[in-house]
């Protein structure tokens, strides 16, 4: 089993990973299909069901459907070019991605939200249609978004694609007792088995380069959050709270007042940053997703800022030993929250960060391991319940409170010789049967918990 790095930590746009990102990059995937078939189209349209139709607007899907069939993309993405383009598109009734000229699609009858049942392969599901001159459909396919920005058509998720089918890699470990034998055996840390791996498909100049811009993006996002003031979009008049935040903590540095607890402000007001930015449609990095893309810079940025010794020469040590462990809670139960609620977010991105920060603060491989099930443990149960189909309450709060979780189970760990009662695999088995009996409603539909408690809303 291989999951890369770079397929755990993706650079994309907000809302929403699986929502957002997804959704786009299946529409570009259904472009080229259409390049490459011998039809000539004549207009496009579009289905979203189960959790893509509930939260879809919330979770700025129908914007991504429409941008991606337009040909927009994420590598070249433009946020001005892309609200003219939805204006234009909006008022002429067509898109014209290239090579395939000018296509009907009127965003009012072409893009369908379809409130019954889920499609049978997630919950997150999208069939997009390329129609002749008559309407009759030339060509059709079905995408499921699995979390994270991965999307599969339905002949993948059937056929079990939903991992690396590439060449093998020096450590193909699937579970973490695999990953802690691999360790003992070969002497090598877990992020040294995760580089093993990368650098068996990659350069090493590329990796180190692709480290980087991970943490770049990451950082920007997290400065710009930190920055910005005003009302987050959707509706719910959420108002930005880092930027304020991060103004009290600086100034009450060095009086001597603050009380040790304040720490958990600084982490708190990192991630919130970071998914203040990514509620307001910004560039960020899934970690593993984009609802849960807070926890791990704001961890990285506690280790960096407060504990002495820390160096950004480490960062990528970090977020190795983190895609260690988001590998194998997505490929052994899920990372998506409409498939198994913020457990799978939040709770898996928690698990990372205190697997990244227990590795560069020196745990051994064992200590690392009992961090991430710490955090992940305590994770468990966790409902998907966005306020109005947002991805800003209680989404945005609760990135804070993974990170502090996160630095509270790498600390714990360290304090032990990193035998411990249950298993990280035990955790994760868990957090996927407790996904698979969790209610629909709490699995991003906005159908219940805060989302229906909420008045007004």
């Amino acid at each position: 089993m291989f999951l890369s790095v770079f397929d755990m930590f993706k650079v994309g746009i907000g809302p929403s990973s699986s929502h957002t990102i997804g959704p786009m990059v299946a529409a570009c995937r259904f472009l080229d299909d259409l390049r490459a078939s011998p039809f000539t189209p004549h207009g496009l349209r579009a289905s979203l069901h189960g959790s893509l139709a509930f939260t879809g607007v919330g979770h700025a899907t129908d914007r991504a459907v429409i941008l991606g069939l337009a040909g927009f993309n994420l590598d070249t993405y433009d946020a001005d070019k892309a609200e003219k383009a939805l204006a234009d598109i909006s008022a002429e009734k067509f898109v014209e991605p290239a090579d395939l000229g000018k296509l009907a699609f009127d965003p009012k009858a072409d893009l369908i939200f379809d409130y019954g049942p889920a499609l049978p392969g997630h919950a997150n599901g999208l069939i997009l249609m390329a129609t002749d001159a008559q309407g009759d459909v030339i060509l059709q396919e079905t995408y499921y978004s699995i979390g994270g920005g991965f999307v599969l058509t339905e002949a993948e998720l059937n056929a079990g694609k939903d991992s690396d089918d590439g060449a093998p890699v020096p450590y193909p470990f699937k579970s973490a007792a695999e990953m802690l034998e691999m360790c003992a055996a070969s002497g090598k840390s877990i992020a040294e088995l995760k580089r093993a791996n990368e650098l068996s498909r990659i350069s090493h100049g590329e990796l180190e380069q692709g480290l980087s811009r991970i943490w770049e993006v990451m950082r920007a996002c997290m400065d710009r959050g930190l920055e910005r003031s005003g009302i987050l979009p959707g509706g719910l008049g959420v108002k930005r709270r880092a930027a304020d935040i991060h103004a009290s903590l600086l100034a009450e540095r060095g009086q001597n007042l603050t009380a040790p607890h304040t720490i958990n402000d600084w982490i708190s007001v990192y991630a919130m940053a970071v998914n203040e930015e990514n509620a307001a449609g910004g560039q960020v990095v899934t970690a593993p997703t984009n609802g849960a893309a807070g926890v791990v810079p704001a961890t990285i940025r506690y280790w960096l800022d407060h504990v002495p010794g820390a160096t950004e020469r480490r960062v990528g040590e970090f977020l190795m030993a983190a895609a260690a462990i988001g590998g194998l809670v997505k490929f052994n139960a899920s990372i998506s929250g409409a498939e198994c609620g913020c457990q799978a977010e939040v709770g898996s991105a928690s698990a990372m960060a205190a697997a990244g920060l227990a590795a560069v603060l020196g745990g051994t491989p064992e200590q690392i391991e009992n961090a991430a099930e710490i955090a992940l443990e305590h994770h468990l149960g966790m409902t998907c319940d966005p306020v109005k189909g947002l991805v800003q309450v209680p989404c945005i709060e609760r990135n804070g409170l993974g990170a502090i979780k996160a630095v509270s189970a790498a600390s714990l760990a360290l304090r032990g010789d990193g035998k411990h009662f249950v298993p990280l695999d035990a955790a994760i088995e868990t957090m996927r049967q407790t996904g698979e009996d969790m209610s629909e409603k709490y699995k991003e539909t906005a159908l219940g918990g805060l989302a229906v408690n909420i008045p007004n809303c």
